[in-house]
């Protein structure tokens, strides 16, 4: 596994997909998604994740721009979000996200939830998004595994990737795992718990050993689990830190640990945990 900053996780339509992004979820539009995207890119991300109800895909396209960067060695993610979906309405989102972005292309496109008597024509627009070279791969998220082998029952095409909520707290090792068989790649948001346990005493304990931080050891043991990851920051340091992950390694016992701190802790509000949202 080709674990540094410039890594990549190869999809199952061949598409490279770098290992670490920058989320920009409740990023502010404006010079605050701009700044963030900008220090992600300076600091070596190559990889921006944003949606259509983040309300800023306008600014991630502004940064992309002023960044001097070639396009195609940025990846941009985008999601469809609930109202927009069924096969005619999400094709013309995706047009509304390229016209915000203000790009010709998006790298990965994304069904934003499992929205119950949409999703399959949804994924129909997607899966002609994809033949048409319009998007270069399409995923879904928050999916878990009953939405997952109702999409692969009823569809052709696999998704490349399927964006959930991970972490050590909320280890899905049975979702990880169908999607390692059918050759979907997990990725992982909200993988620092929006910090609201990065004072567990097991992981510091963990971070004091390699020099390391709370929020660095658990990147580090997502990105151990091939899983990619993209974790949210508007903070030039925290963008930083959380890239500087690369120079340590956990140990198969120091991942066992953190796999058994899984208690199915959940950042969400209760009707949006996706084991339930239909």
């Amino acid at each position: 596994m080709d674990l540094e900053i410039t890594g990549r996780a190869v999809l199952n339509n061949g598409v490279e997909m770098p290992r670490l992004g920058l989320g920009v979820f409740k990023a502010e539009y404006g010079e605050e998604t701009r700044r963030a995207v900008r220090w992600a890119l300076e600091a070596g991300y190559r990889h921006i994740d944003t949606a259509k109800v983040y309300g800023n895909e306008p600014s991630v396209g502004e940064a992309v721009v002023e960044s001097g960067i070639p396009r195609d060695q940025v990846f941009i993610t985008t999601k469809v979000w609930n109202n927009d979906q069924g096969y005619d309405k999400t094709l013309k989102a995706y047009e509304a996200s390229l016209k915000r972005l203000g790009m010709d292309y998006i790298d990965l496109y994304l069904i934003h939830w499992p929205v119950k008597g949409k999703r399959l024509d949804t994924w129909r627009a997607l899966e002609r998004l994809l033949k048409e070279g319009r998007c270069r791969a399409v995923g879904v998220s928050n999916f878990m595994p009953h939405h997952m082998n109702e999409l692969l029952d009823k569809s052709e095409t696999v998704p490349a990737v399927n964006q959930v909520e991970f972490s050590p707290f909320m280890y899905r090792k049975e979702l990880l795992e169908l999607c390692r068989s059918v050759g979907t790649v997990l990725e992982a948001y909200s993988p620092l718990t929006r910090g609201r346990r990065l004072d567990d005493p097991t992981i510091g304990a963990i971070a004091a050993k390699h020099g390391k931080t709370a929020a660095q050891v658990i990147i580090r043991w997502v990105l151990q689990h091939k899983v990619i990851v993209i974790p949210k920051s508007v903070h030039k340091e925290r963008i930083e830190e959380n890239a500087d992950v690369f120079d340590f390694e956990l140990s198969t016992e120091e991942m066992v640990t953190l796999d058994g701190l899984d208690e199915h802790y959940t950042i969400l509000s209760a009707g949006w945990i996706p084991e339930e949202w239909e």
